[in-house]
């Protein structure tokens, strides 16, 4: 650390203004001092991961940190607040903080470092209250609480966000404050994480895949030179797994309620490979593997508008060997899709198509079967799935997710994932899986998240047979649980979704599952039918 303790004559002070207004590293690690618990007042001796900070902070516009704890980033970029203030003039700097307490201590921490500076550094005055220091070059530090108008009439140099993904309402505060930005301001958003989804994490990850014009930085505790293995165990012995995670390893997954454990979610992020090729609609389906002579595969899909926030999906699995070969992520209408499932379904061996029907499903469903495709999943269907035909032209093909039989396909989905079953290689999916999480006893996807690929694979595994061992281990607890239950019918009305034979064996542990919300349908006697024949109202 370069200090200087004495006078120095005034050529000397003017090359160590200079110098400062060229190097705010420079400036923290000589004149700037901070209050210590026990020490009281002294130098501010940054370490070498402070200081690349700083120097991210003057390369990079905007800059999101992915932080441990005890790391001293507060102080930074207090730090940075005083040299950025002093060395250039009209500059608004903004910090937004979870709490009062939380913004008063850090004008504490920039009043105290005003305090230290030599005189003849000290540029301009400055006049303190307990919010916020103004100067007199026009440069002004204001530190407030989260609120949904926090800073949005001021046009702003410097944003500072500290504890971003702990912040309520984050993602309306940001929408908020960008445009103030919009005259060249620059932006340091500070968290730990606090697991997946919200708009913090939105930001980090689009950042970490270069989609947006973040820089981020990772500091896990190890950084720090004084944390050795030794202070961590000591730090994290009382503490829980998730908590370890939040707190200390920057861990997005482990820190939060994912519906996949994070073993699991290290499984599928193993298992991606990039595609073979890409084509169809803006090259949303993406080709792992061709089709192969003999073999049976499954369509299974997820209907969206086509217009609007969500997504159309559809998965192409190799029922044999449980594997999925194509996925289809996109936004076309009902009626498009229908085309597109007819295409991929006929080069896939007359693949078994089976979209979801609820709302503009429907539609699909109803147009594959009045195209007349040779495979479709019937709910009533009876005997082999692949050879079924309706004995009533009328009947709606397709599967409906219901709030009864969406835990058991989503228990499915997880069960195979879990034994290392599924095949998958898809980055979109691993990506929805990341922000794929409880909430209460519903597992759903989080804020800015989607699950439209989830829920399609989920449909497309419930009608795959997975593993042999599995389906014998689930056909010997099915009997079980059906001879306890004194039913003797085994045909496929009385499965979730209506599938013709007993499925692998659901995980116990999975919340609103349990084996008396089984889903049974009413008799197809009691269900009317009709030639539904105009539409046009769902694409409206």
């Amino acid at each position: 650390m370069a200090t200087h303790s004495g006078p120095i004559g005034r050529e000397e002070q003017v090359k160590e203004i200079l110098k400062c207004g060229k190097d705010a590293v420079y400036f923290m690690r000589t004149y700037t001092k901070i209050q210590h618990a026990k020490r009281g007042l002294i130098p501010f001796e940054t370490y070498p991961f402070q200081d690349d900070c700083v120097k991210a902070f003057e390369q990079h516009r905007f800059n999101i940190i992915l932080k441990s704890r005890q790391l001293g980033l507060s102080t930074v970029t207090a730090a940075y607040a005083v040299w950025y203030a002093i060395f250039k003039k009209d500059k608004n700097i903004l910090v937004i903080a979870t709490k009062l307490q939380t913004a008063m201590n850090f004008i504490k921490k920039v009043r105290t470092m005003l305090d230290g500076l030599p005189k003849w550094l000290l540029l301009t005055k400055f006049e303190p209250t307990k919010q916020q220091i103004s100067f007199s070059n026009g440069s002004t530090i204001t530190a407030i609480p989260t609120s949904p108008d926090a800073g949005r009439s001021e046009a702003l140099s410097l944003l500072i966000v500290d504890e971003a993904a702990f912040i309520r309402d984050f993602e309306d505060i940001w929408t908020g404050l960008y445009p103030t930005l919009s005259t060249g301001g620059s932006a340091i958003i500070i968290s730990t994480p606090n697991g997946v989804g919200g708009m913090y994490y939105k930001l980090w990850m689009d950042g970490a895949a270069q989609v947006n014009e973040f820089n981020t930085i990772n500091l896990p505790w190890w950084v720090h030179p004084e944390h050795d293995q030794a202070w961590f165990d000591k730090e994290t012995k009382n503490l829980p797994k998730r908590k370890v995670a939040q707190e200390f390893l920057c861990d997005f997954i482990s820190s939060g309620e994912t519906f996949l454990q994070a073993t699991e979610m290290d499984h599928l992020r193993a298992m991606i490979e990039q595609p073979i090729r890409k084509e169809g609609p803006a090259n949303g389906v993406w080709v792992w593997s061709d089709p192969e002579a003999a073999k049976r595969y499954v369509i299974s899909s997820d209907v969206a508008r086509g217009d609007g926030a969500d997504f159309t999906t559809f998965h192409v699995i190799d029922a044999e060997e449980c594997e999925v070969v194509l996925e289809y992520m996109g936004k076309v209408p009902p009626d498009k899709l229908a085309d597109l499932l007819l295409e991929y379904g006929k080069k896939y061996n007359t693949a078994l198509i089976c979209p979801e029907r609820n709302t503009f499903g429907y539609f699909t469903c109803v147009k594959l079967r009045d195209a007349g495709y040779k495979r479709l999943f019937y709910r009533n269907a009876t005997g082999d799935m692949w050879d079924y035909i309706p004995t009533n032209p009328d009947d709606v093909p397709g599967f409906e997710t219901q709030g009864n039989t969406r835990p058991q396909i989503l228990g499915k989905l997880e069960e195979l994932i879990r034994n290392k079953i599924i095949k998958i290689y898809s980055q979109r999916f691993y990506d929805e899986m990341q922000g794929f999480v409880w909430n209460g006893a519903k597992a759903q996807a989080s804020r800015d998240s989607h699950d439209d690929l989830i829920m399609s694979l989920a449909i497309g595994t419930w009608l795959t047979n997975g593993s042999s061992v599995i389906n014998e281990q689930g056909r010997e607890m099915a009997l079980a649980m059906l001879k306890a239950t004194k039913v003797d019918r085994r045909d496929s009305s009385m499965m979730p979704g209506d599938v013709n034979s007993v499925q692998p064996l659901i995980n116990p542990n999975i919340r609103g599952v349990n084996p008396y919300n089984v889903h049974k349908p009413r008799d197809a006697s009691q269900i009317r039918h009709g030639g539904a024949t105009d539409f046009s109202w769902l694409l409206r």
